[in-house]
């Protein structure tokens, strides 16, 4: 049966989320440490691949965001948004259904507005009745 489903070299430096459970905002972790990218100086095109593992929406009024976060000082004072991806409930998000668990791919690039960032983070946020939360892993690769 053929796949539909593109293949990634994962490399664990590049990871930007653990599989724990997600009940609050916060910024990606792994291995229980707020977890930051240097991508260098040059602009970096790229993906964030979400590997869902569990999400609660049984009060039809849960929406999780997974934010990719830039900055050009290590996250000391300046944080500039990129790409977002939206999870949740079908009756907050204004999908047809649900968000199941399953892979999703997270554009972005450090390059915003003229101006290209070295350091990259995921930023996490919740709205509505979360309940048990949600649970991905999160890696960057190379955009093909």
């Amino acid at each position: 049966m053929a796949r539909n489903r593109m293949d990634f070299l994962i490399d664990g430096d590049l990871q930007l989320q653990d599989e724990i459970l997600i009940t609050a905002d916060v910024v990606g972790k792994v291995a229980t440490v707020a977890k930051v990218l240097d991508l260098g100086q040059g602009r970096v095109d790229g993906r964030v691949i979400v590997d869902v593992t569990a999400i609660n929406v049984d009060t039809n009024d849960e929406r999780y965001f997974v934010r990719t976060q830039f900055s050009d000082d290590d996250f000391a004072a300046s944080i500039v948004g990129g790409t977002v991806l939206e999870l949740g409930a079908a009756e907050i998000t204004d999908a047809e259904v649900d968000t199941p668990i399953g892979r999703y791919e997270l554009p972005f690039t450090n390059e915003i507005n003229g101006i290209t960032y070295r350091y990259m983070r995921l930023h996490n946020a919740l709205e509505g009745t979360v309940g048990t939360g949600f649970s991905y892993t999160a890696y960057v690769v190379r955009a093909v």
